[in-house]
């Protein structure tokens, strides 16, 4: 019987398919790393989910719309995966082209999350997430790789420039524009300010886990290795590939240096991927040389497109998403018109190439923004698209999925809502609007209140500890009674908390578990006491367990270090 596939190009296929299914893995940690601990179990939710989610619908669905007949504009309903695909000419198994297709699939709809973090809610992300995976990519898809009308006018994406980041990343952009910034991103002037994420170490991980499987996101392509034309072209890819990379990495790094005065860290690990995205659409076209421009070229389009989504566009993507694909996947597309080594314009003189990719780069764009609207608006309306005001200080961790940290036993960084401590903050916590939902406190007998402008006033220390989601709404309330100074600490503890109870995997956690807490301690001679102390009541009561205690002490002596100062003057603010 005469063997239909070839055993070498099934494997390397297969292999190439390990390869780019691992890339969630590193989508995971670069998008976990670059935003705050608190939404870190919810980000790997999200990317475990598109993938899970998006599977059994592109192969229920998705498969067909993509490669299911040459139609111009869309290839078929084959529900299941039933029909003769044998007009596709593959060396292949069905099967093995199949999960190849099914994890590029999944690589589009997860770029979508990192630009829409830590304030989607999540059963809106699995909705939206599905709906990219059953027809949105796969009709695109089918323009670029299906045999549709992109094909059909010498449109050449080899391994997902537009077909794959390109959608995502117009995604991310709707997607992120509806969804509004995270509290406390921009000021009332709209200045945007930086939210810190929480592990570079995690971002710089994912970061060297989607270089390395990206030889298999691109060198997979092929869908050969028999052949020496098939070796030849799989060799050039991945050293086109990765010379792109490494030119965007250092040549990012360097532009960061010189425009903030450091190499930056977070944007030259979004150089390296920048790099990657724009050479996909050409890596089996372009030789070194043109490799190296690409990389050069997308890092600065890297660097100043995430600038100019972050302080123009006025568009909070805390991972860089939109820049990193939309913009360097729309680029390195562009940039195959022009350094394609057989049709290229610097190489032919011919603009007829370059014209076809640019007509493709913005038919995509048009379809993905247009759809990812209606759906995007069609959720909002429906199930809503974001967490509330509370869920997102909180954290999605512990409002979405029931966990006060994805870190057991550590102490996560609370991360602060910027301009809070100064009064700026645009929204903090709710706390309680009447007064009498708060039973009365007395200082204890023999304590004295400080009177207000009484140089010799006795010195008080507050300390407060109780659950880290309300340091926002303490510091707000303090700033405004005129408390500006505080010690923050991050400290973990329990205590006897009746009717408190916990689950892990549906099973009651018995033992003694220690939660995060913040301690915050306030020295006061100016603000009378009494005052500090109804003041932290309203802001953290919320009428739970565990709403917190405060401990109030007498202070001898305060001494200023610089000035020597000692008492009510050494604690002050400098004039």
């Amino acid at each position: 019987m005469e063997q239909l596939f070839s055993s070498v190009d099934t494997i390397w296929v297969l292999l190439g398919a390990a390869l780019v299914f691992f890339m969630q893995a590193g989508f995971a940690m670069v998008e976990t790393g670059f935003t705050r601990a608190k939404n870190a179990g919810n980000i790997i939710m999200k990317n475990l989910m598109d993938f899970a989610i998006g599977t059994p619908i592109f192969w229920i669905l998705g498969f067909g719309l993509m490669f299911g007949g040459t139609g111009a504009l869309i290839g078929g309903f084959d529900f299941l995966i039933k029909g003769d695909y044998s007009f596709l000419g593959l060396s292949i198994p069905l099967p093995a082209f199949i999960i190849f297709q099914t994890v590029f699939c999944a690589t589009a709809a997860t770029i979508v999350s990192g630009a829409m973090a830590e304030r989607t809610k999540f059963a809106s992300y699995c909705v939206y997430s599905a709906v990219i995976s059953a027809v949105i990519y796969p009709i695109s898809g089918h323009w670029i790789w299906g045999g549709g009308w992109l094909a059909q006018l010498g449109f050449h994406d080899f391994a997902g420039s537009t077909a794959v980041h390109l959608v995502g990343g117009v995604a991310a952009l709707v997607g992120a524009k509806i969804l509004g910034p995270r509290i406390g991103k921009y000021d009332k002037n709209g200045k945007p300010r930086a939210i810190l994420g929480h592990s570079l170490t995690l971002g710089a991980l994912g970061v060297f886990i989607l270089w390395f499987c990206w030889f298999g996101f691109n060198g997979g392509s092929t869908l050969s290795m028999t052949g020496d034309e098939s070796l030849t072209s799989a060799g050039s890819i991945f050293l086109t590939t990765n010379l792109s990379a490494a030119v965007a990495t250092v040549s990012t790094m360097i532009i960061t240096w010189v425009r903030y005065k450091k190499p930056d860290i977070s944007m030259t690990l979004n150089g390296s991927l920048a790099g990657l995205v724009a050479v996909t659409a050409g890596c089996d076209k372009v030789t070194p040389v043109g490799a190296f421009f690409i990389g050069l070229i997308a890092s600065f389009v890297v660097v100043f497109g995430i600038e100019f989504v972050d302080k123009i566009l006025k568009i909070d993507d805390p991972v860089g998403a939109i820049g990193v694909h939309g913009f360097c996947g729309a680029a390195g597309t562009l940039l195959t018109g022009l350094f394609a080594a057989d049709k290229g314009l610097f190489y032919t003189g011919d603009f007829s190439f370059f014209g076809v990719q640019v007509l493709g780069v913005v038919s995509v764009a048009v379809w993905v923004a247009v759809t990812m609207t209606i759906v995007f608006m069609v959720i909002k309306k429906t199930i809503g698209l974001r967490a509330s005001e509370e869920e997102e200080i909180r954290g999605l961790d512990v409002t979405e999925h029931g966990i006060s940290s994805s870190y057991a036993d550590f102490m996560p960084t609370t991360a602060a809502v910027p301009g809070v401590l100064s009064g700026r903050a645009e929204s903090s916590l709710e706390i309680p609007a009447e007064e009498d939902a708060i039973p009365a406190v007395q200082l204890p007998s023999g304590m004295t209140v400080a009177k207000v402008g009484d140089r010799t006033a006795k010195m008080t220390k507050i300390a407060m500890v109780f659950s880290q989601e309300r340091l926002e709404a303490l510091k707000n309330a303090m700033n405004s009674i005129g408390v500006t100074g505080m010690t923050v600490t991050q400290v973990l503890g329990y205590g006897t908390q009746k009717g408190h109870e916990a689950y892990y995997r549906g099973v009651k956690l018995e033992d003694v578990k220690l939660l995060p807490k913040v301690k915050v301690e306030i020295v006061v001679s100016k603000v009378p006491v009494q005052t500090v102390i109804d003041t932290a009541r309203k802001a953290l009561y919320t009428g739970n367990v565990g709403d917190g205690k405060l401990f109030v002490y007498d202070v001898e002596d305060t001494v200023r270090v610089r000035t020597g100062e000692h008492g009510y003057d050494a604690l002050q603010g400098d004039d």
